[in-house]
């Protein structure tokens, strides 16, 4: 075996979280993540814990023979192999590339259990690649930083342990070994910016600079030691502004800091939120829109998959999944939770106080959308109060509002969302009362 790959690549690369209860193999195959499968398979001490994973993403024809090549291969190695089936037709101003990776990564996610690890086959060249295309794209430190050999995904650890090594040296380990695998037609074309730089671009490059991959490679750590610097300063200044609590961040207290430091904080909310960073025209954006609007107006910033707007004297960063309306529907009998066409999810558990747990029982209750107008009578205070009225008493920005859960009873509201029980359901009795929740799926 090359000394140059070994196991010791592997174990390198394990020894960096928790040892694993189990490891998969992302499985194309391909020639790097073949030779990856094949150095695994070979490794005495992991080959009877390892699944390779082929995800068919149903974009081509040979989709299919492949994943029967990938089955083969893998018994050969007497290796078990898992197919996901994915949809990978991208969305509105998702670039194919981008759709196919997003649905890729999803689907190797629902594998990962606490400890798991994923193997992937990315090598140097392929870091390369990231680089130049995230520097065209006039990407910060955190796009420069490319791909880390380890990371947290899922409930488990990404690793790529082939991501410091040459791609000629996967080559002649595959020569070495005769391994057989698949070529994928579209990687030829150039209408893939990442093909064209492959096939165009980084030849001319190499023959000028042939150590470019090696050069540019470190040029990304450097960039992700200073992120990781970067990060470290931010902390600080962010959580003097972090509400935890709705994970919001605090306007009067973020324009106290300077414009640069503002910078700062808001992409370290991003970061903390697990979203794909923000442009600097969006940054700029957030801060002249938002941060010096008046106290009354509503404005918002939005995005593909999420939205900014400010509340009062706080900024929101909202998945656009959690904004929009939900359609009414009936709980069904004998059902402890609920979940809403806009993927939130109601539910009641015993409590000793709550909505009576007998009405609910012999009620047909029903799950609907605020119409406007709607009063309720609460424990403890006289009358009925419009919902308006207790919205604006609770601080509730106008367009959780709009999407709050209202659930009746025989068509008698009951209560609003996990927030108030009307008086007329409410009752304190031990064990025989119903206490509702309400969260994201998501």
């Amino acid at each position: 075996m090359s000394s140059l790959l070994s196991y010791n690549l592997i174990d390198s690369a394990l020894s960096q979280c928790n040892p694993p209860k189990h490891i998969y193999i992302g499985y194309s195959g391909g020639v790097d993540s073949h030779v990856l499968l094949h150095l695994c398979a070979a490794h005495p001490k992991l080959k009877s814990n390892i699944t390779a994973v082929y995800v068919h993403h149903g974009l081509q024809v040979a989709a299919d023979a492949w994943a029967v090549h990938c089955q083969k291969t893998a018994s050969l190695l007497g290796v078990h192999c898992q197919v996901l089936r994915v949809n990978a037709k991208p969305t509105l101003g998702e670039s194919p590339e981008e759709a196919a990776r997003n649905a890729r990564y999803l689907a190797l996610k629902t594998l990962m259990n606490n400890d798991d690890v994923l193997l992937v086959a990315q090598h140097r060249e392929d870091q390369l690649e990231t680089v130049l295309l995230q520097l065209l794209r006039g990407a910060g430190l955190p796009g420069l930083s490319a791909m880390p050999e380890s990371t947290a995904f899922g409930l488990g650890h990404l690793l790529r342990p082939l991501l410091n090594t040459a791609k000629s040296t996967i080559d002649a380990y595959a020569q070495t070994h005769n391994l057989n695998w698949v070529e994928d037609p579209t990687n030829q074309s150039h209408d893939y910016d990442r093909n064209y730089l492959r096939n165009a671009i980084l030849p001319l490059l190499k023959q000028r600079w042939p150590a470019c991959d090696k050069t540019v490679a470190r040029s990304a750590r450097h960039c992700a030691d200073a992120q990781v610097f970067i990060s470290e300063m931010s902390e600080p200044l962010f959580l003097t502004v972090f509400n935890r609590d709705d994970q919001t961040l605090a306007i009067s207290q973020l324009k106290s800091y300077s414009e640069h430091e503002q910078i700062l904080i808001i992409r370290h909310w991003f970061q903390y939120l697990k979203l794909k960073m923000p442009s600097q025209a969006f940054v700029k954006r957030v801060q002249s829109e938002l941060l010096n609007a008046r106290l009354d107006s509503d404005p918002i910033i939005a995005r593909r998959h999420y939205c900014v707007r400010r509340y009062r004297d706080k900024l929101y960063c909202l998945l656009s999944s959690l904004t929009l309306p939900f359609e009414s529907v009936s709980w069904p009998k004998d059902s402890l939770s609920l979940t809403l066409s806009n993927q939130e999810i109601l539910s009641c558990e015993p409590s000793s106080a709550g909505i009576n747990r007998s009405l609910w029982q012999q009620a047909t209750v029903t799950v609907c959308v605020r119409q406007g107008g709607e009063k309720i009578r609460l424990t403890g205070r006289s009358g009925h109060h419009t919902l308006k009225k207790l919205f604006q008493e609770a601080d509730i920005p106008t367009w959780e509002r709009e999407n709050l859960p209202l659930i009746y009873l025989d068509g008698q509201l009951a209560a609003v969302a996990d927030l108030w029980i009307s008086a007329d359901f409410y009752s304190v009795e031990p064990d025989n009362c119903l206490k509702l929740g309400l969260k994201s799926s998501f």
